[in-house]
């Protein structure tokens, strides 16, 4: 026993005399140090603020103070304080000419001859923009080209030789990567906050897939850089999610790739032309996946064609769900207006789709969408019309229809399908309601009410069964449970 503790004792002697406390500064190297990158960078990252200018002096209406209204007549002072008598207008000129701030953000020079890139939302709406550098030098900055669709917007300024930052790859980016923002969060120039990718390709803009981190991102900060390790910019902070305004610690970029494309179209013709088919869509959801026989819930739903649009040349139909374009996989409904709005104009492209449990090849002439212009839907409800005689009871999915008449279809230039007439049970709970359009029954499309009782005769109870349903414009699939009766 004493030997072992001899041994025991001998042996902890020798690993002390053999190790050696780490210095503080040994330890520190374990973790990033920053100073040197925001020394290299923060010399090409600017303030932005903004001004408009008053266009036009407005006076409230004045109402006639009473003439021969003394000091004691119980109601001057209420005439005096609320409406007083008219005052001589002033001399000089009324109208435009008076600055009045708009708001502060940030922004970065992209090349040494005074391009600097910002958020569009931080100089949308502005009649002057002013840039100020990180040596404190004003100027006044020109807009050379501003896209909502991105949030990107390109402003130049008259000088010369300009700290800029290197451009990265945000494709290389790796989810736990730290990253740090530079920017004048709540007007605080050249404030500099750290962290990590927390997530890629966050779908929160209809065509960018952002970058999101926990850097501490404020009002101010819009426009200004996200840099990685090198000191390269990898996207422009640009959004936050926030219950209070301020930093909850999720913050998102525009990937720097996407935006440079943007800024090289701006630079060149101060706008960015994008591809467009005419089609709106939807997610596919696994609820509906599997009844239609799709091996996975992928794809864009079209759920709306532009009457004449290239969709609708091409052979497209609401309903059929978009696997894949120009031989590119449509994972998400998101990836679609990416893809298409990135194809030049008038190029011909083979767009795959899924109909009534088969894939289809179609090809399509992509047209040029309108400059900065958003369709949106008329949400027009049809009326609750049609010309066969209802069942008297509902059917096993709640629904209660009718056939439509041929002018009626005509019009609404519909192919086929049934009106809902009323909607109880199942189909009520799944959001199905009178005045919509029952197109097709799982991968079946349905003609008239006769055959659509057909089609719910023979469904099986135990499974859910997915219909096409047109409201207004636009159409959905819905999965609906049957009830047995």
């Amino acid at each position: 026993m004493n030997r072992l503790l001899l041994a025991c004792v001998l042996a902890l002697g020798a690993f002390a005399a053999g190790w050696t406390p780490q210095p503080a500064a040994a330890q520190a190297r374990q973790l990033p140090d920053f100073a040197d990158l925001v020394e290299r960078a923060a010399p090409a990252v600017v303030n932005i603020r903004t001004a408009e200018r008053v266009r036009e002096r407005t006076q409230m209406p004045q109402f006639p103070f009473p003439e021969g209204l003394d000091e004691n007549d119980p109601f001057y002072e209420f005439f005096r304080r609320f409406f007083p008598p008219r005052q001589a207008p002033s001399p000089g000129p009324r109208g435009h000419g008076d600055e009045v701030p708009r708001g502060v953000g940030s922004g970065f020079v992209i090349s040494s001859d005074g391009y600097v890139m910002t958020n569009h939302h931080v100089v949308d709406g502005a009649d002057e923009i002013y840039v100020t550098l990180a040596d404190k030098r004003e100027f006044r900055g020109k807009l050379i080209g501003s896209d909502r669709r991105t949030d990107v917007a390109l402003v130049k300024i008259e000088v010369a030789d300009l700290p800029r930052l290197p451009i990265g790859d945000s494709r290389k980016l790796r989810v736990g990567e730290w990253v740090i923002a530079i920017g004048s969060p709540f007007g605080f120039d050249s404030t500099v906050t750290a962290g990590i990718v927390s997530a890629k390709s966050r779908d929160t803009g209809e065509y960018l897939p952002f970058i999101q981190t926990d850097v501490a991102v404020n009002p101010g900060n819009s426009g200004g850089p996200l840099l990685n390790m090198a000191g390269e910019v990898v996207g422009i902070n640009s959004q936050i999610y926030s219950r209070t305004g301020g930093f909850m610690g999720i913050s998102f970029a525009i990937p720097i790739d996407e935006a440079m494309r943007v800024a090289d179209q701006l630079r060149a013709s101060g706008r960015v032309i994008r591809g467009r088919i005419g089609v709106g869509i939807a997610e596919v959801t696994r609820e509906v996946a599997e009844p239609l026989g799709l091996p996975k819930a992928a794809g864009a739903l079209v759920r709306s064609l532009e009457p004449g649009g290239p969709a609708e040349k091409a052979g497209i139909e609401v309903g059929d769900i978009i696997q894949r374009f120009d031989g590119k996989q449509v994972e998400r409904s998101s990836d679609l207006p990416r893809l298409v709005g990135g194809t030049r104009p008038g190029t011909k492209v083979s767009v795959q789709v899924w109909r009534r449990g088969e894939q289809r090849s179609l090809t399509i002439a992509v047209a040029e969408m309108e400059s900065d212009q958003v369709a949106t839907p008329s949400g027009r409800q049809l009326p609750p019309r049609g010309g066969g005689a209802p069942p008297k009871v509902a059917n096993a999915l709640g629904l209660v229809v009718s056939d439509i008449p041929v002018e009626r279809k005509q019009q609404l230039r519909l192919r086929n399908g049934v009106l809902v007439e009323s909607a109880e049970g199942v189909a009520a709970r799944a959001g199905i309601r009178g005045g919509d359009i029952v197109m097709a029954l799982n991968n079946q499309e349905v003609s008239s009410a006769r055959q659509f009782a057909e089609l719910v005769g023979k469904l099986d109870l135990s499974r859910t069964a997915v219909l096409l349903v047109r409201r207004g414009e636009n159409a959905q699939f819905v999965p609906v449970r049957p009830e047995r009766r």
